[in-house]
C-alpha cells in the first residue's frame, strides 16, 4: 500500500488539516518513547536478573543437555517448522509444503541479517523459480501474516486457559481479553474482505483514513484500491484456507511452548517449582511480544523469567537463564542454520535449472 499524496487526497486532507497535523506530531512524539520506554523496562529487568544470577551455574545447567534432550528438542523445531510452514500451501496454489518451508527459512534468514525488503525479493525469486505467479504468492504470504497475527493475539487466550488449572490472576485474564480483541478485528476485516469488492474498499478506505490521522501523506482511496486487488488475488481462500491455517499455528505456537517446556526440565526446573499449566500459560500470555524484534529477544525473555520468579520465588535464576539460552539456541540458531542450508539448496537447484533451459535452448 503506497502513501504518496496525491491531488485529490491533498484535497481531502485539507479538511481537517489541524486535527491532522496534531496527531500525525502527537504519534512522531510519542512513538520513540514508547520503544525506549520497553526497551528499558526489559533492560531493567534484565541487569536485576543479570546481577544475581551465578553464571558458572547456568553453564552447569546448559550442560545437562543430553543427546537424547537435544533430538526431542529437534524433532519439535521440525514440527514446529511443518505447522508453520502449512498455511501458505493453503493460500498459494501449486504451492507445496516442501517449497513452503523452504520459502519461509529462507524469508527468515533473508530478514533477520539484511534489512527490508530483501526478505519479499528472495520469496518473489523463489516463486519464479518454481514457476508460481509472484503476485499470487505475495499475496499468499500477506494472508499468512495476518493469519498469525490473528494467532498471535489469540495466544494470551488459549495461556489463560492453561494458567486456570493453577493459579491466574486479573491482569493476565485482562490483557488476554485486549488482546483476543485485536485477534477478533483480524479475522472479522478478512472475512468482510473476502465477500466481495464493495466492502474490500470500504475496509481499505476507513484505514487509509484512520492512517491518515498520523501520517498526512497517506492517501485513503490508494488503500481502498490495495485492499480491492489483494481481495482478487486471495479469492476463496479466505473460506477455505483460514480455519485450517490458524490450526496448523496455534499447533506451531504450542510447539514452540513444548521446546521451552522441554529445556525448562532439561535443565532441572521440575513440576514442583514450575507446574506444565504454569509454563504453558506463562508462555502464551506474553507471546504478542514476539512481535518485537528477533521473536521478542530480550523483552520476551525478560517477562518470562520475571513471571517464573513471582511463581517459583529467588533461587532458580541460574536454571530459569540457562532454559531460555537453551531455547533461543533451538528456536532462533538452530533455524536460522537451517534457513542458510535451504537458501543454498535453493540456489544450487535453481542454477541446475537454468543451466538445463540453456542446454534445451
Amino acid at each position: 500500500m503506497t502513501d504518496t499524496a496525491t491531488p485529490e487526497s491533498q484535497g481531502d486532507d485539507q479538511l481537517e488539516p489541524s486535527t491532522i497535523s496534531r496527531w500525525s506530531q502527537l504519534w512522531r512524539r510519542v512513538k520513540p518513547f514508547v520503544l525506549i520506554a520497553v526497551g528499558l523496562i526489559a533492560l531493567r529487568i534484565i541487569t536485576r536478573i543479570a546481577s544475581s544470577v551465578d553464571w558458572p551455574a547456568v553453564w552447569s545447567s546448559v550442560q545437562l543437555v543430553s543427546p537424547l534432550s537435544a533430538i526431542l528438542l529437534l524433532a519439535f523445531l521440525a514440527s514446529r517448522q511443518v505447522f508453520n510452514a502449512i498455511p501458505l500451501t493453503r493460500f498459494v496454489k501449486d504451492l507445496t509444503l516442501k517449497q513452503s518451508i523452504q520459502n519461509d527459512l529462507s524469508a527468515f534468514l533473508t530478514g533477520t541479517v539484511a534489512p527490508p525488503p530483501a526478505d519479499v525479493v528472495l520469496r518473489v525469486s523463489m516463486f519464479k523459480s518454481w514457476d508460481i505467479d509472484p503476485v499470487e504468492g505475495m499475496a499468499g504470504v500477506t494472508l499468512n501474516s495476518l493469519t498469525f497475527y490473528a494467532v498471535r493475539f489469540l495466544a494470551p487466550a488459549i495461556g489463560v486457559m492453561f494458567l486456570v488449572f493453577d493459579e491466574v490472576e486479573s491482569g493476565q485474564v485482562l490483557s488476554a481479553l485486549l488482546s483476543s480483541l485485536i485477534s477478533v478485528a483480524i479475522l472479522v476485516a478478512l472475512y468482510f474482505i473476502s465477500q466481495g469488492d464493495r466492502l474490500a474498499r470500504m475496509i481499505g478506505s476507513t484505514a487509509g483514513s484512520v492512517a491518515a490521522r498520523f501520517k498526512k501523506t497517506v492517501n485513503p482511496d490508494e488503500w481502498a484500491e490495495a485492499v480491492v486487488d489483494f481481495r482478487a488475488k486471495i479469492g476463496d481462500r479466505v473460506h477455505t484456507g483460514i480455519i485450517p491455517s490458524m490450526g496448523a499455528l496455534i499447533a506451531m505456537v504450542l510447539s514452540d511452548a513444548t521446546i521451552l517446556f522441554i529445556s525448562l526440565r532439561t535443565v532441572g526446573v521440575d513440576s514442583s517449582v514450575l507446574p506444565l499449566a504454569v509454563i504453558y500459560g506463562t508462555f502464551l500470555v506474553a507471546y504478542p511480544l514476539t512481535l518485537f524484534p528477533l521473536a521478542g529477544l530480550g523483552v520476551l525473555d525478560a517477562a518470562l523469567i520475571a513471571a517464573w520468579l513471582d511463581y517459583a520465588g529467588d533461587g532458580y535464576e541460574s536454571q530459569f537463564v540457562a532454559a531460555l539460552i537453551v531455547w533461543r539456541v533451538v528456536t532462533l540458531l538452530v533455524t536460522l542454520t537451517c534457513g542458510l542450508l535451504s537458501l543454498f539448496l535453493w540456489r544450487r537447484l535453481d542454477r541446475r535449472r537454468d543451466a538445463y533451459h540453456v542446454n534445451l535452448e
